[in-house]
């Protein structure tokens, strides 16, 4: 039996969909296990490019089982839209299950997003993704299973009846039609019906029977809830502890958790980011890294590598791998810097700070290293790289105290290079 957790170990887009997809080829199953279609995953495969919000990467392999977790909450119309477009790209789909057990996420949670984003400024993709999640711990949410009981249209409409009031007499907003919104939910329940099962029961005969499971985090650490820069954060737990509640397994079934760290830092939308560079460099980042959002478009906040971050991540993930990604990103740079410690009011930090009005007056030590000044692209073999990437590499192991096991160099599959299997 091998269970993977496979988290982001920055804010995210750290590029876990191209990691997941190349790891699913060898597993029998993956599970995603928090967040909403506020996530993104890019898989390039050969010169087609796959955006997948809710759906595991793994759905590109016909016989790898994919799994949407009970932690995740779902969009059904974002979900069957997906579903649509790989069909239409001759994807067989069959190997979906979502869990009976998943919160669906409401129109009026879009609305109520929208509304409340413009007066927080948190950055949110307005996808309803922060008030499903508050009507789950309320527990006036509903979950896909709710959908097929005979008595969920009358709690159906209770909640909208209150909802609507919410949205008219608070934020003076229209409400919702309950009727047309009950016969949209009913009908895309109909649809997705094949999918929807018991997902924590098929994960757990999966790792019964020995089979390989890749467990797959949206977003990243310092997204997470708890752990991250609140309350610039997700909803959810990406974090590896995260990967036990949302699919339904136990922690002493977890074998090994890979950290899928950017060969540099990025970020998006409000909050603090002391490595970021608002000048030519931070340009070239985003331009050769193509960096901006899967799900929304927006352009993403770049700066040189936080170890700072990743030793945290390290630490709150209990990291045993490292992946690192886009290290190709940094092909053209003479040199490059990495964050080694903060400096706060003339202390040298070298944990990252809980308290957010701290970390807004951190700024970077930073160590230089020199730079390749080379196309690494079409390299294969990791002792093929320059001497200078594999010291770079190698200053990321020292300072995370984590082993790389995966390096790559481009965003096709074919451009990963693999020091250590992990299944």
């Amino acid at each position: 039996m091998s269970a993977v957790v496979l988290v982001g170990s920055q804010w995210g887009d750290e590029g876990k969909g191209k990691i997941t997809d190349y790891l699913a080829e060898k597993a029998d199953c993956v599970v995603r296990y928090q967040g909403g279609s506020n996530a993104g995953h890019t898989v390039e495969v050969d010169s087609e490019k796959f955006m997948l919000h809710l759906i595991p990467s793994g759905i590109l392999y016909p016989k790898t089982a994919c799994i949407i977790g009970n932690g995740v909450v779902v969009d059904m119309g974002e979900v069957l839209k997906e579903l649509q477009g790989l069909q239409e790209r001759g994807i067989d789909t069959n190997n979906l299950r979502i869990s009976s057990r998943a919160q669906v996420v409401m129109p009026y949670h879009k609305e109520i997003d929208a509304i409340e984003d413009r007066c927080k400024k948190i950055g949110t993709t307005k996808r309803g993704i922060g008030p499903a999640y508050e009507d789950k711990i309320s527990r006036t949410g509903f979950r896909i299973c709710d959908l097929y009981d005979p008595g969920f249209k009358e709690r159906f409409i209770q909640e909208m009846e209150r909802k609507n009031l919410l949205l008219q007499k608070i934020y003076d907003a229209p409400g919702f039609a309950v009727e047309t919104i009950y016969a949209e939910l009913m009908e895309q329940a109909a649809q997705l019906k094949k999918y929807v099962a018991d997902t924590s029961l098929l994960v757990n005969q999966v790792i019964k029977d020995g089979k390989k499971v890749l467990f797959e985090g949206a977003q990243g650490t310092l997204l997470d809830i708890d752990h991250g820069t609140y309350p610039y954060v997700t909803s959810s737990y990406p974090t590896s502890g995260g990967a036990c509640i949302g699919a339904g397994v136990g922690p002493t079934h977890i074998n090994r958790v890979i950290g899928v760290v950017k060969a540099y830092t990025t970020r998006v939308g409000e909050g603090p980011f002391p490595t970021e560079l608002n000048d030519d460099n931070g340009e070239i980042l985003r331009t050769r890294g193509a960096e901006f959002g899967t799900t929304t478009g927006r352009p993403r906040r770049c700066g040189w590598l936080d170890a700072v971050i990743l030793r945290y991540a390290t630490r709150i993930n209990g990291l045993t791998d490292l992946a690192i990604t886009k290290l190709d990103v940094l092909d053209s740079f003479a040199t490059i810097k990495i964050c080694v410690a903060y400096r706060y009011q003339g202390e040298l930090l070298y944990e990252f700070p809980d308290n957010l009005s701290i970390l807004e007056e951190c700024v970077p030590e930073y160590i230089e290293m020199p730079g390749w000044q080379e196309d690494i692209t079409k390299i294969e073999q990791y002792e093929d790289l320059p001497s200078a990437a594999r010291d770079y590499i190698a200053k990321i192991e020292e300072l995370s105290g984590v082993r790389q096991a995966i390096v790559a160099v481009g965003p096709k599959r074919s451009q990963t290079i693999v020091s250590h299997q992990l299944f």
